[in-house]
């Protein structure tokens, strides 16, 4: 704001200087009148200036693209537990995309794993990485399979309406970022319709998506994802062992072939649109008192370690006789805290 205000000043006085010299004497309603028209054009051409614009309005493509990278980057590394592969895919992925000023299509991200693993959670750091009001963004969209297409019977009417918000929403930004949630309960055959966005045209009624960002949420596939974890631990390896090829293939499959899915037998997964699919793994006791200690620090509270350790005991724990994993990650942590912090 120093640099507005300076920049006002400055041309409010080299607009007043001649109307200043002694020389001639200006009847006082003309000086208002010129006074009030040089800090109207100075005010003009500041707020025309596009970064100084962003001060006063949200702005697409509203944070340069590496303080984007670095904020989800930092973001992640602070926030988010037990995901390293999640960290490490999704901060490249997102970090390329955003640095590279010739993308051939938009950027396709399908996140999978049980409830309480952390999807909604990287979903809102993408949009508060790129921009400052995060999911409150009006660059920013998010559809609930189960709220905005509830009904089978009306597929085709869902399918002209998300097409015509898509087509309507990239007309004004480029850089729009869309969230499809619940994509395990969303109707089969739906997401196809924004197939045509996905792909490698570089313009569709002479409109470029190849800068838009496609984020999918979905649960199918975390049976598969747990079974890579058991082995991984059965065999004595960490999970941090775990790199993207051991789930990549195996998940794609997984998510295609579940007809629970709203990704079955999709042409988005067919012609290979999705750019990566990126498994949560399900989080361990240790996680789980990660996540409580962050939420009570967040809370203003003294971390007291008894309660601590009480919420992540009362969590349960699969499969029933190792009892490795929380069957709801960290979902429950801010219930439980309202019991004992009231």
């Amino acid at each position: 704001m120093k640099l507005w205000w300076g920049a006002l000043r400055a041309a409010l006085v080299l607009a007043l200087l001649p109307l200043l010299r002694p020389a001639n004497a200006v009847e006082p309603i003309s000086l208002g009148l010129a006074i009030a028209g040089a800090a109207a054009s100075a005010l003009t051409g500041i707020i025309s200036y596009p970064r100084l614009y962003c001060y006063f309005r949200e702005c697409c493509l509203q944070r340069h693209d590496q303080r984007a990278a670095a904020a989800l980057q930092e973001n992640l590394d602070r926030k988010l537990f037990g995901q390293h592969l999640v960290n490490k895919v999704v901060v490249k992925a997102v970090k390329g995309f955003l640095n590279n000023t010739n993308a051939k299509k938009p950027l396709a991200l399908s996140l999978h794993g049980w409830t309480g693993t952390g999807k909604n959670f990287v979903s809102r750091i993408v949009a508060e990485s790129i921009y400052k009001r995060g999911l409150q963004s009006k660059y920013v969209h998010q559809f609930v399979a189960t709220l905005h297409f509830p009904h089978a019977h009306s597929i085709n009417l869902y399918k002209d309406q998300l097409q015509s918000w898509i087509r309507g929403n990239v007309s004004i930004c480029p850089r729009s970022l869309f969230i499809f949630d619940e994509m395990d309960k969303m109707h089969a055959g739906l997401i196809d319709s924004i197939k045509p966005f996905l792909d490698y045209y570089e313009l569709l009624d002479g409109v470029s998506y190849r800068q838009a960002i496609f984020i999918f949420l979905s649960n199918a596939g975390a049976e598969k994802i747990t079974e890579v974890a058991l082995d991984f631990w059965r065999n004595g390896k960490t999970r941090e062992d775990i790199q993207l090829a051991d789930m990549q293939n195996a998940l794609s499959v997984s998510v295609f072939n579940n007809k629970n899915s709203g990704f079955w037998h999709s042409t988005l997964i067919d012609r290979n649109l999705i750019d990566y699919f990126v498994p949560f793994l399900p989080l361990e006791y240790k996680h789980v008192k990660m996540c409580v200690r962050v939420e009570i620090e967040s809370r203003g509270y003294v971390v007291d370690e008894d309660i601590l350790t009480r919420i992540a005991d009362e969590m349960t724990y699969f499969p029933r006789e190792e009892r490795i994993y929380s069957d709801k990650g960290c979902k429950t942590v801010d219930a439980k805290l309202d019991y004992y912090y009231d």
